[in-house]
């Protein structure tokens, strides 16, 4: 008996000891959290930082000396009409919008007939290959612009960074670009550039709103 009882006191030792790691594991809390960092600059990529060109306000001297090759095989600038008031209407033959856009800026045209208003539209199609389109689709829309073909280059300074067809600008008889747009909107069309080009009238010399 006196054999037993250390064995005895020395297992209940033991299982005590057991238990209490036990409940030490079960206990145990989980480790702080890592102390918070300031928080860094996002990473951009360059394509999402690019940063859109600024809207020019006037067209550069080089674009309105540059001679643009007209539809009749002449030629002419934009600088040739100094003291207008100039519409710069971008279109092209397979434009679906532009054949909607067309009539209406027509009819616009013909009711500033006489007046300081120089109408011109420029394509952006190769004339080595659709010349024969082009004048096809001015003979059908009986399309009475000064018309002309847009090299590369004058694509580019006019469009300002909107690669879309058709585009619209009203430039003052100063040389200032008063409104740019892009697309036909069967709400405004004509009706927007009726009001963009009287207030380019009004705001010119009485000697050019004649």
């Amino acid at each position: 008996m006196r054999k037993a009882f250390p064995m005895i006191l020395l297992s209940a030792m033991f299982a005590a000891s057991a238990a209490a790691q036990s409940g030490r594991r079960g206990l145990t809390r989980p480790p702080p959290p890592a102390p918070e960092r300031m928080s860094e600059p996002p990473i951009v990529t360059a394509e999402r930082s690019a940063v859109a060109p600024p809207v020019s306000t006037v067209l550069p001297e080089s674009l309105l000396q540059r001679q643009l090759q007209a539809l009749d095989d002449g030629s002419f600038s934009l600088g040739d009409f100094g003291g207008k008031v100039l519409v710069v209407n971008l279109w092209a033959s397979w434009c679906g919008p532009c054949r909607r856009e067309v009539p209406e800026y027509e009819k616009v045209r013909r009711e500033f007939v006489g007046r300081a208003v120089e109408f011109i539209g420029l394509t952006t199609e190769d004339p080595r290959t659709s010349s024969d389109r082009v004048r096809q689709f001015a003979r059908d829309f009986n399309f009475c612009f000064r018309l002309g073909w847009a090299d590369r280059q004058t694509a580019l300074v006019l469009m300002n960074g909107r690669n879309a067809i058709p585009q619209t600008l009203v430039i003052a008889a100063d040389g200032r670009i008063l409104s740019r747009w892009s697309g036909y909107s069967a709400s405004q069309g004509g009706q927007r550039l009726r009001a963009t080009i009287e207030t380019a009238l009004s705001e010119a010399p009485p000697a050019a709103q004649k």
